[in-house]
């Protein structure tokens, strides 16, 4: 189910987190770095203490600026078979993104070497081929034990790691990891749908 892709130039849009006004005296930029999101309630839940750099321009983002929402992580890669997912999953954003589901990328070279390139030529290509406008962040590990932070947070509440490609965690508003989903249940699976309208 492996097929060859070639990067197009472009760019991955993503959310950009946005600093939290506070009244107070001025911090210095390391302190303003660190203030938690107000977009999103006060607590965050643990599964989203984590901060990645964002995809096309490594700007740091706290994921706790996505703690109240329903939310899908994918890892994703440009020359899987899979890769044609990436225009479902963007549909999944355009459609429910507005009643508080995000879908959160992360590229990974990990299973096939199936993601060789840079940040930037992944993402030129998720924009200009399947215009891409959930955020995604750089490319990094996902599975075993040099994973990123996330994942290995994923794995230890639910004891499953990404098969392949295109693996799914659906985490409910409450930051609760409630489903996961093999590479083979598409964004438009019944599953998965059904599952994303319950925890919406």
């Amino acid at each position: 189910m492996i097929s060859n892709r070639k990067f197009l130039p472009g760019m991955c849009v993503a959310v950009v987190l946005l600093a939290s006004s506070t009244g107070q005296a001025a911090t210095t930029a390391s302190e303003k770095q660190s203030t938690p999101a107000t977009n999103g309630p006060a607590t965050c839940p643990p599964i989203l203490k984590h901060s990645f750099n964002r995809l096309q321009d490594e700007t740091p983002q706290n994921l706790c600026q996505y703690a109240g929402k329903v939310i899908l992580v994918v890892n994703t890669a440009s020359y899987c078979g899979f890769t044609g997912q990436y225009e479902g999953l963007e549909s999944l954003y355009a459609t429910y993104k507005d009643k508080g589901l995000v879908v959160l990328g992360f590229p990974s070279n990990d299973f096939g070497k199936q993601e060789p390139g840079t940040d930037k030529e992944i993402a030129d290509f998720c924009f200009n081929t399947y215009a891409v406008k959930f955020p995604m962040f750089s490319k990094s590990v996902v599975s075993g034990p040099d994973s990123n932070s996330l994942y290995q947070a994923l794995a230890k509440e639910t004891g499953q790691t990404p098969h392949w490609n295109f693996y799914k965690y659906l985490i409910d508003r409450n930051g609760k990891v409630i489903d996961s989903f093999s590479s083979l249940t598409g964004p438009q699976s019944k599953n998965l749908l059904s599952a994303i309208d319950k925890a919406l």
